[in-house]
């Protein structure tokens, strides 16, 4: 078999591939697109880092190709919707840079405290300012991390030795597991009120976008300091630069950017903002590890058949696929519903599956499941292969049951979602066991197409409501593909889902958080 490196890869990943006697390693770097398009089709494995564009029209072309490997986390420059479709596996290696990212905060939150890059231009320049560097412990300080997975969890045993106070966010790590490893679950408004120090370790999403914001920065505490070692985006650069000018932040340290490279973002003219060109993976220990991980996983795959960290769902047979696929969507989607309506901590999922679904394999529709509730958070380090594992690593139970009749459906899938702030429940199945649908929201009974945006709100069953709702979308040019209302009892309790063909702004589902009859409002996208 033969594997083709494309980008540069520390050469300890290339000697474990060469030392294989039945693989044949070729290292080419810097294809133009038509040299790769010309040589692709002769491999068996592609080994990537960020460089090469792995586009639909390479893997067209790439008529061997049996798996691509990225030496690294993220697969954006890999069409991997285009390689699912051709059968092949696309996997990445998450963990190898988990401790160069963690250390790499902690020497941020270090430099940050004790003005060391200032002071060290400072006396560069033959100047002895030590009045002006005055610095601060971070002994029994607060440090408030947001996302509390793999690298806020090493980060946080790191910033313990250090005798700091850790408290986090994440809602989707259990009280249970926080307290294992020593820290306190808050939300989100009482870790921006109570931390001196707040560290970023979230994926960058529509959701967390600009999470620090001129609003957030205001309830913060005076002279707050601010890290942020994950993704550009989640902090609004303008923000902060207004507030390190007024003193209310007393300093930020940046390791990403929202546009990189950042070189009209107001924060680099700023001398209390330390900055990084990205360099949390940069160290030699981290690219020696992702290097040896992809090479590894990608020769127990061609050999053994082993997957491990693969992005898009492993290969299954053709005739096993073609039925279960459309049962995987339906289940990836209401794990994702689950994700964006429950409130708190996940500690249990049950997943009840009855009918004609039981004549096959449900392993990887739970699998499927967990991936899509996971996903949301944790973007995209979760795929079909490490999703259970992480599921335990957050300490969320997961039982199945299966029951072999079911009264109004052909086959059902229900879903109990346990938090630490109650339960929630959704169900779904397939129409002509290919079209899915959501029949249930909690106590209500419903028929909707679970796809795109989807506008859930809770209200009082009275004439006008939904015109209401429908005036304040069309003021804003919001368009209603589709509607669907469930309700138990006349002039009670109901639940109105509305499918829409954008995303709802916060300032719009504001807006309709002020009818008087909406309970409440969520924004769903599947």
């Amino acid at each position: 078999m033969k594997v083709l490196v494309s980008d540069k890869l520390a050469e300890e990943g290339i000697e474990l591939l060469r030392e294989s006697p039945d693989i044949t390693v070729d290292v080419k770097l810097k294809l133009e697109l038509q040299e790769l398009l010309k040589h692709i089709g002769e491999y068996d494995a592609l080994l990537v880092r960020s460089a090469t564009k792995v586009t639909k029209e390479v893997i067209d072309a790439a008529k061997n190709l049996k798996v691509i490997g990225r030496a690294g986390v993220g697969v954006d420059n890999i069409d991997v919707e285009a390689a699912s479709k051709r059968g092949i596996l696309v996997m990445n290696t998450p963990g190898g840079n988990t401790i160069s990212a963690a250390e790499h905060t902690m020497s941020m939150l270090l430099a940050l405290s004790r003005c060391i890059p200032q002071a060290n231009i400072s006396l560069k320049s033959k100047q002895w300012e030590k009045k002006k560097f005055l610095g601060t412990e971070i002994f029994k300080k607060t440090l408030g991390i947001v996302g509390l997975g793999r690298i806020g969890g090493e980060v946080a045993k790191r910033a313990q030795s250090f005798g700091m106070e850790i408290i986090a966010y994440d809602p989707y790590i259990s009280k249970a597991h926080a307290r294992e490893i020593s820290v306190k679950l808050v939300s989100f408004p009482e870790l921006i009120k109570q931390a001196d120090y707040i560290t970023i370790h979230i994926p960058s999403t529509p959701e967390t976008k600009h999470i620090i914001n001129k609003e957030t920065i205001n309830q913060m505490k005076e002279g707050v300091r601010i890290i942020n070692c994950a993704r550009g985006g989640i902090i609004d650069e303008a923000a902060l630069a207004e507030a390190v000018k007024s003193g209310k932040v007393g300093g930020a340290a940046l390791d990403v950017f929202e546009k990189e490279p950042p070189f009209d973002s107001p924060v680099l003219g700023l001398e209390n903002i330390i900055v990084t060109p990205h360099l949390g993976a940069s160290t030699e220990e981290a690219q020696i590890n992702v290097a040896r991980d992809i090479a590894v996983q990608v020769l127990d795959f061609l050999k053994k058949g082993i997957v491990r960290n693969a992005v898009n769902m492993p290969e299954l047979d053709p005739e096993k696929m073609k039925t279960l696929g459309p049962y995987i969507n339906l289940c990836e989607k209401l794990g994702r519903l689950q994700a964006q309506i429950s409130e708190g901590g996940f500690t249990q999922i049950g997943v009840q599956y009855s009918g004609e679904i039981l004549r096959h394999e449900i392993e990887p529709l739970t699998i499927a499941l967990l991936k899509g509730l996971l996903e949301p958070v944790l973007e995209r380090e979760v795929n079909f292969i490490n999703a259970p594992l992480i599921a335990e690593e957050r300490g969320i139970k997961v039982t199945e049951s299966k029951v072999s009749k079911v009264e109004d459906f052909a086959n059902l899938i229900v879903v109990q979602a346990v938090t630490e702030k109650g339960e929630n429940i959704v169900a779904g199945t397939l129409l002509g066991k290919k079209e899915p649908r959501l029949v249930r929201i909690g106590e209500f009974d419903l028929d909707v197409i679970p796809e795109g945006y989807m506008l859930l709100c809770s209200n009082l069953d009275k004439p006008g409501v939904i015109g209401k709702i429908g005036t304040i979308l069309g003021n804003r040019k919001i368009n209603i593909a589709g509607m669907q209302v469930g309700r138990k009892t006349v002039g009670g309790k109901a639940l109105t889902i509305i499918n829409v063909d954008c995303d709802i702004s916060k300032e719009v589902l504001k807006e309709i958080e002020g009818i008087s009859e909406i309970v409440e409002v969520k924004m769903v996208n599947l």
